[in-house]
């Protein structure tokens, strides 16, 4: 950490402008329901210019409450533009409980100067946003950040190098990994980087823009997804956008290209205290984990809330306990106001059962179960004697095994009826038999397979499914792993499907279903060993599922055997 020193030069006088939010946001902050009352009427002090580190003015607003006092600012930063949904999101309702909220939109959009790059201005550009902050009338010195996905990203970027100001940090469905957003898994994926290219390419420009590229996109989709080669397929809906270019024909994390992509270092030395929000059908959600983790074994103060949420329905059904959790977190570290803080430092939401759980930690470090796949379709605590094969399928690219729901950033994330996927001839189910008594599981879910292709090149999906008394399968997590086998031989591989807090009740049963790619979530796997990005031609593979595979299930101690 950089040691810094600031002259106390004394400040201006600052006379609180007369301007009121814009109508649009407004108008949307009077739809919330079930927030806390507000404390203040919001001013707002629009378009005001931040030097860049490099002198690019940064179009910035300013929140503030109509009041006398003294009230500690947070920092938004975005690439989405300053309105609708940022501006009412952050701007009217945190300065209504008495913060000066600075939204401020990143190089090469909103109006800001320069040219956008999903990483590497971030650090220096966070930067020089405090180091203008020092210089306003109304800012007290005590700082804290705030914001969603990418505006995550940016706050992860500050704390690389944390200013003396920064007392709290508010990360929702946050990424500190770029690369890990990409190709974690070794798939690229597809589907999600499309939406994220759409909302950084569009949404600073304004709703009509915004809503014209979606359709144009959504119009385009499957002949953009099913392109050969894939590279550049997306300029038919969305335009040139080169940092999409580069990320997609860049697979490696070694590859020179992500030097400074993951701020996550930033989590290993951090003490400032850490608001985590996530979902567990969110995109985002491993990361969150990862970042969990890295501040515990830091020692840095840190909650984390995970609720039943996408990740954008976190801001939608789910913003009653987003914006409670992350204002008891700002007013305790910002205002010395702790009244408001949970006592565990976990709490998250458990489906089945539909409730909260509070937890002293994440994981709970449980046993990891085994369940065994068995030649009739069973899934069976039972393990097998030997390593034969258990069932096969054919996965053509030409005809990719659809994805259904899932952790996805589009409309169709989250839980589905996986009825019409596993009627597929190349999905695999493996299906325990009905529980006599509901069964808990809380923490990271793996799929231990025993693999063997005729060609060497196969993905591997693995999907943990909730099967009701009517037969209905409905998702929980899963994961994708993509595999080079030694011709027909069979290899081990470990296909990590995130984490769940999950209850099956009585009744149900646990399904693994098992397929060779999830189109057009992850990039088809084009079966002739050429990357996904410049692949010319297609090949089917078989893919054989031996019996010494294993769902790994961590099952609460109760459950355990």
């Amino acid at each position: 950490m950089t040691a810094r020193h600031h002259h106390t030069a004394p400040k201006p006088a600052w006379t609180p402008p007369a301007g009121k939010p814009p109508r649009s946001s407004r108008m949307m902050r009077a739809t919330w329901r079930k927030l806390p009352a507000k404390r203040y009427d919001v001013g707002w002090e629009p378009d005001l210019v931040v030097p860049a580190a490099d002198g690019s003015p940064l179009r910035t607003d300013h929140y503030f409450p109509r009041a006398e006092g003294d009230f500690p600012t947070l920092l938004v930063r975005s690439p989405y533009g300053r309105g609708v949904p940022w501006s009412p999101m952050y701007g009217i309702l945190f300065a209504e409980q008495g913060f000066h909220v600075v939204v401020q939109s990143c190089r090469g959009t909103g109006g800001s100067g320069g040219r956008f790059d999903l990483w590497r201005n971030e650090p220096a550009d966070g930067q020089a946003t405090v180091s203008w902050l020092r210089g306003q009338p109304w800012f007290n010195g005590t700082l804290g950040t705030i914001g969603a996905s990418y505006l995550g990203y940016v706050q992860w970027a500050l704390a690389l190098d944390p200013p003396p100001e920064l007392k709290a940090m508010v990360v929702q469905v946050g990424l500190h990994d770029p690369h890990a957003f990409f190709h974690a898994g070794g798939a690229f994926h597809l589907e999600n980087a499309l939406v994220m290219a759409l909302g950084m390419t569009y949404q600073h420009q304004g709703m009509v823009p915004m809503t014209k590229a979606a359709l144009r996109l959504q119009r385009n989709l499957r002949k953009v997804t099913n392109a050969l080669p894939l590279r550049g397929a997306h300029a038919a809906a969305l335009g040139e956008v080169p940092w999409l270019d580069g990320a997609m024909t860049h697979p490696d994390a070694d590859d020179p290209h992500w030097i400074g992509a993951s701020v996550g270092e930033a989590a290993e030395r951090l003490t400032v205290p850490t608001c985590l929000i996530g979902g567990w059908h969110d995109v985002m959600a491993d990361q969150n984990f990862e970042q969990y983790g890295r501040l515990r074994r830091a020692g840095c103060e840190t909650s984390l809330l995970v609720g039943p949420w996408t990740h954008t329905s976190a801001f939608q059904q789910g913003w009653a306990d987003v914006f409670s959790e992350s204002l008891a977190w700002l007013r305790a570290h910002l205002c010395a106001d702790p009244g408001g803080l949970r006592p565990s430092r976990v709490r998250v939401h458990v489906g089945g059962e539909d409730a909260w759980r509070d937890l002293d930690d994440w994981p709970q470090s449980p046993a990891a179960t085994p369940w065994y796949p068995t030649p009739d379709g069973g899934l069976t605590r039972q393990a097998p004697t030997d390593a034969a094969p258990l069932a096969s399928f054919r996965y053509d690219p030409a005809d990719p095994t659809p994805s259904a729901g899932g952790r996805l950033l589009s409309r169709t994330a989250g839980p589905r009826d996986n009825g019409s996927l596993e009627a597929r001839k190349d999905v695999l189910t493996f299906t325990g038999p009905p529980l006599t008594e509901p069964l808990d599981v809380l923490g990271p879910i793996t799929a231990l397979l025993r693999v063997s292709t005729d060609t060497g090149h196969a993905d591997v999906f693995a999907r943990l499914c909730d099967v009701d008394e009517r037969g209905r399968s409905v998702n929980i997590c899963d994961g994708l792993v993509r595999l080079r086998t030694a011709g027909q031989e069979s290899s081990e591989a470990a296909v990590p499907m995130s984490a769940t807090a999950h209850r099956f009740a009585a009744g149900h049963r646990i399904r693994l279903q098992i397929s060779g790619g999830a189109h057009p979530r992850y990039a088809r796997n084009p079966g002739t060993g050429e990357p996904s990005a410049d692949a010319a031609g297609l090949a089917p593979v078989h893919i054989t599922l031996h019996a010494d595979s294993a769902l790994l299930l961590p099952l609460t101690v109760d459950d355990a055997p």
